[in-house]
């Protein structure tokens, strides 16, 4: 990945923000952006021009998995490379994310390597 890709996280807990932002600088990728929400986020991607995103599935009032629909449904954002953060490592939330269209998942807690691995693969494909 181009350490100069923008990069979206998206958290409703400043603290989960925060330590994805210093996992991702581990990772020497500084230009990153926040939302605190599905909608805040879904507005950003539309005006901005982002190369990869990262969400949490639990938020209100959009989740990720409503903001992973919105990202693919809409033409400009559709092929956005998008991992899905969750606490929840229910069979059927992976089904429901995979079928969205997430691009990786990953289960907290994680780690910088876990964080790496997973963003290696889903920009080969970008």
């Amino acid at each position: 990945m181009d350490k100069n890709t923008p990069v979206l996280i998206v958290d409703d807990y400043k603290t989960m923000l925060r330590i994805i932002r210093n996992l991702l600088k581990q990772l020497d990728i500084e230009n990153v952006e926040e939302a605190t929400d599905g909608q805040e986020a879904l507005h950003k991607l539309r005006n901005g021009n982002f190369g990869l995103v990262i969400s949490d599935w639990n938020m209100a009032p959009m989740t990720g998995l409503d903001l992973l629909k919105e990202v693919r449904a809409d033409a400009k954002l559709k092929n956005t490379p998008f991992i899905m953060i969750t606490a929840e490592s229910k069979t059927e939330n992976v089904v429901a994310a995979k079928q969205a269209g997430v691009s990786n998942y990953i289960v907290k807690p994680f780690n910088a390597e876990t964080l790496r691995e997973k963003i290696a693969k889903v920009m080969v494909h970008a």
